[in-house]
């Protein structure tokens, strides 16, 4: 599987660089395809069968909206995914995270990119062992994958 992640800014909000764009393009085609390889894919894992999964970075309103559609709860939110491949972040939710934890925003884009293919790769984080897991894996591809981004962000 090729596992090509494909980056959209659809928002105007929060704005993002270009190099921003392609160095999260790349960082999560890497992750994807680290995490295919490291985890075994089971056949209904959704990201088994993704060639490409595109991620829509998006503004307050639009993640609320999203928010409130598909899963019934009112407010912007930093990461939705939907199980045929696409990735919904919220870029002012970002921010406001990276600005509260001292991250830079970069890194907390990239983390919200692979929280969502983790979840394309069959992880979940509704219950505290599942999400420990979970963040302990996305840390670990965050921290090997943020040297090629440091720069740009």
């Amino acid at each position: 599987m090729k596992h090509e992640v494909l980056i959209c800014d659809h928002q105007s909000a929060a704005p993002v660089p270009h190099a921003w764009l392609v160095g999260l393009e790349r960082a999560g085609t890497r992750a994807a395809r680290e995490i295919a390889r490291q985890h075994a894919l089971s056949a209904e894992a959704p990201l088994h069968a993704l060639e490409e999964v595109e991620v829509a970075l998006v503004d307050d309103a639009t993640s609320d909206r999203v928010h409130r559609d598909f899963m019934g709860i009112e407010g912007a939110t930093d990461v939705i995914t939907f199980e045929h491949g696409e990735i919904v972040i919220g870029v002012e939710v970002a921010k406001r995270q990276a600005a509260e934890y001292g991250e830079p925003e970069l890194r907390e884009l990239l983390r919200y990119l692979v929280h969502g293919l983790l979840h394309l790769a069959g992880h979940e984080d509704e219950e505290d062992a599942e999400r420990q897991r979970m963040e302990e894996i996305q840390e670990t591809l965050v921290k090997g994958l943020w040297p090629d981004l440091a720069e740009l962000g």
